[in-house]
């Protein structure tokens, strides 16, 4: 399982908080870029003994690489690590840069067969609002164009809770032609200018009721189109869901290449800072109990009793029924499951229920 950051994109919207840099102003090429992340595959090439199964590039924006350079990736990847198995490799990309030329030198790489748009809205002020470069039109377009082009494993990416009088929109045109949503209610993260414009009010947003409408609409939109939801965020048609995503709430070990990425070994976190220094953190048996909790409880599998430890089992148990009782949470096939209305509080749940 491996991840690989590319931190480009063509301007920083106004709710990312990832670690990305507009391309046209960044003193570290793009070709730069890739002579390191070369470098680090092959140095870091131990960590990832086993066949991997998914691969997944996210940023920023990797469809801001020229075929070029992407190329020179991926054949790293196939240099420096086992992909005799893989299942999924996705790449994020933003509809502006999906023209048919680019997405046939895409297929032509040969290693994707999932392709993530960050569409966010059918509504060309939500998207001048947060300062994203497509239209609506284009979004729809480049669905459309990837499909042709022979991609059908295709995921969009959604966020409600902008507009005090947020809609789907367009959405329904998008149904038959992708397989999976990710919708995600906005968040205002502190060093955003989004949260600089919300302090100064220039930005009102939503309260928190016509937020669970929102989602609640969407949801049941999403349903009723054949899609399942499988996770706080995520919906997809029956086998369609993210496997790499998956095996993040299964905290399955995986290796982040790329600066700003994250990698988990099973007991410690690792980070790459910008500076090109390492973070590392080792798990306490409480930090992974807690994790566990966190993860589970986002999915709608939820969390099975047979990986609570027996020592925490009667105390978990108490304190899940006052969820129980008020609907959030289910206790079925030996698992404790958030409902719909649960996943709305996954989070704090979870976080009632952390052990120190």
């Amino acid at each position: 399982m491996i991840y690989i950051h590319v931190p480009f994109c063509h301007r920083k919207c106004t709710y990312c908080a990832f670690y990305s840099k507009p391309v046209s102003s960044s003193q570290f090429p793009v070709a730069s870029y890739v002579d390191a992340l070369l470098l680090e595959m092959e140095r870091r090439r131990g960590e990832q003994a086993h066949p991997i199964r998914t691969v997944y590039f996210g940023g920023g924006t990797p469809s801001i690489l020229p075929i070029g350079e992407l190329s020179r990736i991926v054949e790293g990847l196939r240099r420096w690590f086992d992909l005799s198995q893989l299942e999924e490799a996705t790449i994020e990309c933003n509809p502006e840069d999906l023209t048919p030329d680019y997405l046939s030198d895409l297929r032509s790489i040969g290693l994707f067969n999932r392709i993530s748009i960050g569409i966010q809205s059918l509504d060309d002020e939500v998207l001048h609002l947060i300062g994203r470069r497509h239209t609506a039109a284009q979004a729809l377009a480049a669905v459309e164009q990837a499909h042709k082009a022979g991609f059908h494993n295709i995921s969009v990416d959604f966020i409600y809770g902008i507009r005090a009088k947020g809609s789907l929109g367009a959405i329904e045109a998008l149904m038959p032609l992708i397989s999976h949503v990710s919708a995600y209610s906005l968040t205002v993260e502190q060093g955003t200018a989004l949260a600089v414009q919300v302090q100064q009010g220039r930005v009102v947003l939503p309260d928190d009721d016509e937020v669970v409408r929102q989602y609640l609409a969407l949801h049941d939109a999403l349903e009723e189109a054949g899609f399942r939801q499988y996770e706080v965020s995520n919906y997809a048609r029956a086998g369609f869901e993210s496997r790499h995503n998956s095996r993040y709430w299964n905290r399955t070990p995986y290796l982040g290449l790329g600066p700003g990425a994250h990698s988990f070994d099973g007991k410690r976190r690792l980070w790459n800072n910008p500076d090109g220094t390492v973070g590392e953190e080792t798990l306490t048996e409480a930090d992974a109990y807690n994790e566990m909790l966190m993860t589970a409880l986002r999915t709608t599998r939820g969390l099975p009793l047979a990986m609570v430890p027996e020592g925490q089992k009667e105390r978990l148990h108490h304190a899940m029924q006052q969820y129980i009782n008020c609907g959030w949470i289910v206790l079925e096939n030996n698992h404790y499951a958030p409902t719909t209305e649960g996943l709305l509080h996954a989070d704090g749940i979870a976080a009632s229920l952390f052990v120190s």
